[in-house]
């Protein structure tokens, strides 16, 4: 039996079934979701969602979905499904689906009547497509196929809505047609790997409901065109390939490229493999670059949240290449001492504090699996000095060293550090003064930038952030340390010290080069292990707060105002189980195991075969936000080798 697989009882149930999303990307830039069943439920759910240089670089949708009917006897059975008004799904064709098996491809196999009929779906590694596979297993009837697809061709952040505007006609292609709905997108072409009838009659469907966008507080209806359809006869046991891409294909190639796509697969039979085929979701190539996308649907391009994940993603595999060439892709696009923070249309934000640091520890994590000092100093030393000099002199945001050589960062409403949630541009959680983590983070790139110069003979100028690194030792204690609470700040800002009980102090714990002794680290591990751990992260705030709210859901306001007080992070385990082992050893193996062995349960839940972006605080700890989230996955492939490390140290002792 697969090692995910859903049966004809849940399939059917659409309560249970809709919860449960496919996420399928390439090295393109392109992917494919939806639902299991194929029902759409969000404005980000389509089967060919490809980026578009000519208008923002963005993602946006062109082929939503493709709608099978299947013909016996002049009888027509629709097998697709989509949302309207009052909870009423068209043409049902959930009702019909027998089996879904997600190794190594997401199968789905219908029942109509004496027909069973599958479809595969693959991406092409490196081109903006994606190829499905229809078998008919079996049939006592002549049988003929109909295909309806339904297009959108608009971002996946907006909705499409009936207008007179858009370009009705086709082209025919090799066994195909080929659309552009509206200029400047790229054409869709349509095609198959067997000759095919089109019938252009050009039609909008309206109010096509997306219940999560519903839920979200969002506008949550659309109207899709759809130009026409395509028929086919087939005969038992025949396959065809049918293709939706941004350029034209040979349809004789298309099976060929189908198989040589199954070929180079990881089967997805164990949690471990899960995790390394979602580890390749993330990458996106385009000519000499390469990015990581920070997760899907809506995030994009993140200096911090890629320097957190690269580690996971790309070391963990054996794949230093990569980790290279993404860092040489964030550092074409500094600006500054900075990298950028988010992306709105194609214009970059950059606005994060801690992203420029999180960029040391990278390296160090480089150089820790590679051995290769000398690669990192030759290629980023300047880097690293530029932004080492930009945060000790002073830049943007306010950000300087002190006297004392902490670092202050933010003014007035800035959100710099990684809980940047605002509402009403104001942040829910202000953080500007002086953040335990990003000074933990100061500190460690200060003492790594020192001690790699060092190591490679270049000394010069190192007294300098020697003398400062001395500083920040005693002053980061007295700063941040309560003697009587046993654990430390969060934020500190004149007088005022925030001592609510959040996870930033982790950090100051977890990172190469940390100041706290063996015995606060216990102490604090203490308390966050008994207030903010839980089996799926931890969580941003104590249950012992007022502010304190575990539950994710709601408007985005109510969702905004839960992301940082109460919500449950994955990828802060990382650091959690790296201080943890630091602490206890071998013995301390049993958590830090059982906190990796309890996201198994996750592979069929929310995103399946992946991770979400977080979690709610309370029980019973269900995944909300991205349901594909880089440094959630990253983190929990960084645990699973921390572990695997203990464990070979233990034997070769």
């Amino acid at each position: 039996m697969s090692y995910i697989k859903f049966d004809k009882q849940q399939l059917v149930n659409l309560e249970y079934s809709l919860q449960k999303e496919l996420l399928r990307s390439n090295r393109a830039g392109s992917y494919a979701s939806t639902t299991i069943t194929g029902c759409n439920t969000r404005k980000y759910h389509g089967l060919l969602v490809s980026l578009q240089p000519k208008i923002d670089n963005q993602h946006h949708v062109l082929l939503s979905s493709f709608d099978e009917t299947v013909i016996q006897h002049k009888t027509e059975f629709n097998l697709g499904i989509h949302k309207y008004e009052d909870d009423v799904y068209e043409p049902g064709g959930h009702k019909y689906i027998r089996d879904f098996d997600s190794d190594p491809i997401p199968k789905l196999t219908y029942r109509v009547g004496g027909v069973v009929l599958s479809k595969e779906r693959v991406f092409a590694a490196n081109d903006d497509r994606i190829l499905i596979k229809y078998t008919l297993e079996e049939a006592h009837s002549p049988t003929k196929l109909r295909f309806k697809p339904y297009c959108a061709f608009r971002s996946v952040h907006d909705l499409s809505e009936a207008n007179d505007a858009i370009d009705t006609s086709f082209v025919r292609v090799q066994n195909g047609i080929k659309v552009r709905l509206y200029e400047p997108y790229s054409p869709l072409f349509m095609q198959f790997s067997k000759k095919v009838n089109y019938i252009h009659n050009p039609n909008w469907y309206y109010d096509i409901e997306y219940s999560k966008e519903k839920t979200r507080g969002y506008d949550y209806k659309e109207d899709l065109f759809v130009p026409g359809y395509f028929e086919l006869s087939i005969k038992q046991g025949e396959s065809f390939i049918f293709s939706a891409g941004l350029e034209e294909i040979t349809s004789t190639k298309l099976k060929s490229l189908f198989e040589k796509e199954m070929e180079v697969r990881i089967p997805r039979d164990s949690f471990e493999n899960c995790l390394t085929n979602t580890a390749q979701q993330f990458f996106v190539q385009k000519k000499d670059r390469i990015d990581l996308i920070a997760g899907y649907h809506w995030f994009n391009i993140s200096g911090r949240d890629a320097f957190i994940s690269l580690t996971g993603l790309t070391l963990t595999q054996n794949n230093s290449k990569t980790f290279i060439e993404v860092t040489d892709s964030l550092i074409k696009r500094m600006k500054g001492p900075f990298f950028p923070s988010n992306r709105i249309g194609s214009d970059f934000i950059f606005e994060a504090v801690d992203g420029p640091l999180w960029f040391f520890w990278a390296l160090q994590q480089y150089i820790l699996f590679t051995g290769d000092d000398k690669l990192i100093w030759k290629k980023y030393q300047k880097v690293m000095l530029k932004i080492l000099n930009a945060y000790n002199n002073g830049t943007s945001f306010n950000i300087y060293a002190q006297e004392n050589g902490l670092l202050v960062a933010g003014e007035n409403n800035d959100a710099l550090t990684w809980m940047n949630a605002k509402m009403n541009d104001v942040p829910i959680v202000n953080r500007n003064g002086l953040a335990v983590e990003v000074n933990a983070l100061w500190y460690n790139a200060i003492r790594f930038y020192s001690a790699l110069g060092k190591s490679i003979g270049e000394t010069k100028g190192l007294k300098k952030w020697n003398d400062l690194a001395k500083k920040i030792e005693t002053s980061f204690l007295e700063t941040f340390w309560d003697e009587d609470k046993g654990y430390m700040a969060d934020v500190v800002k004149g007088d005022m010290k925030d001592f609510s009980v959040r996870p930033n102090q982790i950090f100051a714990c977890s990172l190469p080069y940390s100041i706290p002794d063996e015995a606060k680290i216990h102490s604090l591990l203490q308390v966050v292990e008994n207030e903010l751990l839980t089996p799926r992260g931890l969580r941003t705030l104590s249950p012992k707060n007022l502010n304190y709210k575990g539950v994710y859901k709601g408007d985005i306001f109510a969702r905004d105002g839960a992301y940082h007080q109460g919500s449950a992070f994955p990828w802060l385990l990382g650091h959690f189980s790296e201080a943890y082992l630091k602490i206890h050893g071998t013995s301390g193996l049993g958590l830090i195991k059982k906190i990796y062995a309890n996201f198994e349960d996750e592979m069929t839940e929310a995103g399946i075969g992946t991770i979400s972006e977080l979690y709610y605080g309370d029980p019973p700890y269900k995944g909300k936000g991205a349901i594909s989230q880089a440094w959630s996955v990253a983190e929990l492939l960084r645990i699973n080798h921390l572990v695997k490390q203990y464990e070979q140290n233990t034997n070769q002792s």
